[in-house]
């Protein structure tokens, strides 16, 4: 077997080097210097990984996501993609939760107030009384953290938001995108967030009724989609319309207005507890 050394590497230790002396701005273009490869190397993951560090510096999205459930205290939660659970083991005892992922890899054992579906959200939702399963009440709190593309995100928050209440909060993983590689919908790296940067935009064009923040929480964002509307259906039926329309639309329009057209919102828990605190209201 030939040993093949990763281009990554290099770039990467003197990204490591100089956030260490404090350079972050050197560091980080280093790190994007390492990510030039088409590598899934080490080295390449962890160029990315800091490079989400350096732009992303506060808690990460699953701490933010913990602070969250303790501060809404929801009776209902759905979670689109599950894997190995770590994020379905933060909600409390006392949420009534329901997870779907076609393929669940549950490490701990669920508690009596929570069921996993081994199933396709889009199957899950056409087949299954959600409400039902939720004991007749609306979702409290959701969290789209499934397919890491576009259009399976927005059906996901179509379908999920006709089971809310204005009162109710969605939260979408992954919507910051680090840099165009790991934002593709053809996964080329082990660090991989897709395109669902696109329903961001989707949300602020054809729905500027809600209310869409996204918290700078590494490694990729997190979404808080407060004013839900669940009789709204102009996602629903504008759905083919809206999908060629994003599918169309390169990453570079968000070249030097990332922050600004993904409504970046600081990583204080101060502000974020403000800011769904504001739920329901216009």
């Amino acid at each position: 077997m030939v040993f093949i050394p990763s281009k990554a590497r290099p770039a990467y230790h003197r990204a490591l080097l100089n956030r260490l002396l404090g350079r972050r701005e050197d560091a980080a273009e280093l790190c994007k210097t390492a990510l030039q490869t088409a590598d899934y190397s080490v080295a390449h993951l962890r160029a990315h990984q800091m490079l989400a560090e350096l732009e992303f510096p506060g808690e990460d999205y699953f701490r933010v996501l913990a602070r969250i459930h303790e501060h809404l205290k929801p009776a209902t939660y759905v979670e689109i993609g599950i894997f190995q659970g770590e994020s379905f083991e933060i909600v409390r005892p006392e949420t009534l939760a329901v997870g779907v992922d076609p393929s669940p890899r549950i490490r701990k054992q669920l508690s009596a107030n929570q069921r996993v579906f081994a199933e396709t959200s889009d199957n899950f939702f056409e087949n299954r009384d959600v409400r039902s399963e939720l004991g007749g009440k609306p979702i409290d709190l959701a969290f789209i953290d499934g397919l890491h593309l576009f259009e399976f995100a927005l059906r996901d928050f179509i379908n999920i938001e006709k089971l809310c209440s204005p009162d109710s909060v969605i939260l979408i993983h992954d919507v910051y995108p680090i840099d165009d590689t790991s934002a593709a919908r053809e996964r080329a790296s082990w660090f991989w967030s897709g395109d669902i940067w696109r329903l961001i935009l989707t949300l602020k064009k054809y729905r500027p009724d809600l209310s869409v923040n996204v918290i700078a929480a590494r490694p990729t964002g997190l979404a808080i989609i407060q004013n839900l509307n669940p009789e709204s259906r102009v996602l629903e039926e504008r759905q083919n319309e809206i999908t060629d329309e994003f599918l169309a639309t390169d990453i570079s329009v968000l070249d030097g207005r990332k922050a600004e057209m993904l409504n970046r919102f600081p990583n204080e828990w101060a502000s974020i507890s403000r800011l769904i605190d504001t739920r329901g209201r216009a």
